[in-house]
């Protein structure tokens, strides 16, 4: 489990900025956060006596969230990711305090920290006071050795103390949009790891449909160079049939006479590509965030001036992961289209629900209509949260980024992605089982190698949902990517296989007739050439 220590260049940084705050203290300035009231009360002076038990009030009246807890991963998160804020040193937080803060953190001493109550702007204040709450030791906390309890003996069982919060202190630990990149960071980290894998699903499903691979020819991609376009199709040519990896499947139907695929297997460059590059997008918007000082007011100890300004508004994140909800949603609509056409015999030319015996077996009739019901859930969930707006505080706060929603709806966006990616995975090994005894590809048999060790085929019907389970466990340990990563390593040496030469009635000379013999694939060595940042045709 990883620790947090503090380099001497941030200690020197948050000491210097605490400085200028008890500067502001001694010579009784006026300063919003830490001689004011908070929000609507900017304008209410707090007497010095009374400074201390106005941040411990803070923590205490927003610590107002309702709902279900953050995992303790999703926890740990958050701290770590408001400390880093805290150790820019533009907080003004005491070093004193946020050493007690890491401490907590190392010691895996979590708080309560309700999912719902922030609008993503003035910063997560809900959650983040929840945090505050158990720092001081209130409310409830938890860890590995003592379960739930009061954050006090929670914090005292690992002998530590509550933190004495002074001016400013409770402000600077509840003031920023660390609830919504915790929960966005692992959004985009998952979407990422599901995106990958849903291209390779999308091969396996192409070659049991006995589909073609010309649509994925390296020049196609040239002449429209998106970044993930060329991946994509990168990746899908080094997966399918080529004379580094040849199949028996695709020598199969050679001469099948189809002229071209339906869309959710051709277009998958097109489609899958911009949800490859709209996580790209999305992981820059929030690394960016998550190493910002997102504090108001910020302090800035080397002009000796705070500033109250917005960088605690969560318009940035919250967009971003609206976008990667909408995006990432893509991959299961176009799965379960896939996964229909697996299942229906019209379509497939495969036993009706991949099941021998059908009508005394079912086989996958539910679990595609398990598929399509989370399909029209993401539908909802992708309606951008961060549209919406409602002024709080008096109008103090009259709009806010509702970041926090957008950030639990795209992770629940991407959980139901993997579980239809998960039934596609299944459907398409079952299909194979029909096809035997000839072989897929290395790296595609390896995936069913993989899959197979987990679940057995469908013989007759059982319970699915196991099976389902199983399935989606798979690929969240990236089970599915290890089994093809060397096969795409290999694929893209020096002896890379750019496009075998395997008759396709799609692909036709002008001058040349349909052969009568099947051809001998050929391998075309890239040639070297200059490349330009938009040539992304050949990417992994």
């Amino acid at each position: 489990m990883y620790k947090i220590r503090l380099t001497a260049e941030a200690e020197a940084k948050v000491t210097k900025c605490r400085e200028l705050v008890e500067d502001i203290l001694r010579e009784n300035k006026v300063v919003y956060g830490i001689t004011t009231g908070f929000g609507n009360f900017a304008r209410t002076v707090i007497s010095k006596d009374k400074i201390a038990v106005l941040q411990v009030n803070l923590i205490r009246s927003h610590a107002a969230g309702v709902g279900e807890p953050l995992s303790p991963e999703q926890t740990r998160m958050l701290m770590a990711l408001r400390i880093n804020v805290l150790a820019k040193g533009h907080s003004g937080i005491s070093l004193s305090t946020l050493l007690k803060f890491v401490d907590a953190y190392n010691s895996s001493c979590l708080p309560w920290i309700p999912e719902k109550g922030t609008v993503g702007a003035s910063g997560d204040l809900a959650p983040l006071a929840h945090l505050a709450l158990g720092l001081i030791g209130e409310g409830k906390m938890w860890s590995p050795e003592t379960g739930w309890g009061e954050a006090k003996y929670v914090l005292e069982s690992h002998n530590l103390e509550p933190a004495t919060l002074t001016a400013k202190e409770g402000l600077a630990l509840i003031n920023g949009t660390q609830f919504i990149t915790a929960v966005g960071a692992e959004a985009v980290e998952r979407a990422s790891s599901i995106a990958r894998q849903a291209d390779i699903v999308a091969a396996l499903t192409l070659e049991v449909m006995k589909g073609s691979s010309k649509a994925f020819d390296a020049e196609v991609q040239r002449v429209r160079p998106h970044k993930g376009q060329g991946v994509v199709a990168r990746r899908l040519r080094a997966l399918l049939h080529s004379t580094s990896y040849p199949s028996q499947i695709a020598e199969s139907h050679r001469f099948c006479g189809r002229v071209q695929d339906a869309y959710t297997l051709r277009c998958c460059p097109q489609v899958h590509g911009i949800v490859h590059d709209t996580i790209d997008f999305v992981r820059g918007i929030l690394t960016t965030e998550i190493n910002s000082a997102t504090d108001n007011p910020i302090v800035f100890a080397d002009r000796g001036e705070i500033i109250s300004g917005g960088n605690f508004h969560g318009e940035y994140p919250a967009k971003a992961l609206d976008y990667l909800a909408i995006a990432v949603h893509e991959l299961a609509s176009m799965s379960e289209r896939r996964i229909e056409r697996l299942v229906n015999p019209a379509l497939s030319e495969l036993p009706a629900f991949l099941v021998k015996e059908g009508g005394l077996n079912s086989g996958f009739m539910m679990a595609h209509c398990t598929s399509a019901a989370l399909v029209s859930e993401n539908k909802v969930l992708c309606h951008p949260s961060s549209v919406d707006s409602l002024s709080t505080s008096a109008a103090q706060e009259d709009h806010v980024s509702m970041g926090g929603f957008a950030a639990r709806k795209a992770l629940q966006v991407v959980e139901n992605v993997e579980f239809v990616v998960a039934i596609e995975l299944l459907a398409a090994c079952q299909a194979i089982e029909f096809l035997r005894p000839l072989k897929t590809t290395p790296p595609l048999e390896e995936v069913y190698n993989v899959v197979r060790a987990a679940v057995r085929p469908w013989d007759k019907d059982r319970q699915m949902a196991p099976d389902i389970d199983a399935s989606v466990r798979l690929l969240r340990e990236e089970r599915v990517w290890r089994a093809v990563r060397a096969h795409l390593e290999y694929y893209s040496g020096e002896n890379e296989v750019i496009m075998a030469n395997v008759f396709s009635p799609t692909a036709f000379v002008v001058g040349q007739g349909r052969p009568t013999t099947p051809l001998t694939p050929t391998t075309h060595k890239r040639k070297k050439r200059k490349t330009s940042p938009t040539d992304n045709g050949n990417g992994i």
